[in-house]
């Protein structure tokens, strides 16, 4: 919950320069499955789509203005990109800036959030300013 509260904050801050995505794959920790005591969502491991679907407007719910799509029932984007649940991304036309460690333990929003900084400080010192 704490990792998603990190990541709603830096939507907030900086969805005017930055287009967030998040790829809702396979639920990591299922009710049917392999349970956590932590999470605060029961969420049954997705047998169709439509499974998938439901349990992404839920996510969706803790990150509005976030954009969200999903991932196939063969979840092909979780195997491209070694999501292993959770994993974060920068993608500049078409090449990957930034690519954060394989989750959960490699989930850092801390580490995005300084690439962000820097991005953001690289924007603010290219534009011109008033003489």
């Amino acid at each position: 919950m704490a990792r998603m509260s990190a990541f709603r904050r830096l939507v907030t801050k900086y969805q005017r320069h930055v287009d967030f995505l998040i790829i809702y794959i396979e639920e990591a920790h299922p009710s049917d499955g392999w349970v956590t005591t932590d999470t605060p969502y029961i969420i049954p491991q997705h047998r169709s789509l439509d499974d998938r679907v439901s349990a992404a407007r839920v996510l969706q719910q803790g990150v509005p203005g976030c954009a969200l799509v999903l991932d196939t029932m063969t979840n092909s984007s979780s195997s491209a990109y070694g999501a292993y649940f959770e994993r974060l991304y920068v993608v500049q036309s078409g090449i990957i800036m930034y690519q954060g460690g394989r989750g959960p333990d490699g989930y850092q929003v801390s580490e995005l959030r300084t690439w962000l900084e820097r991005y953001d400080e690289q924007l603010h010192s290219a534009l011109p300013r008033p003489v």
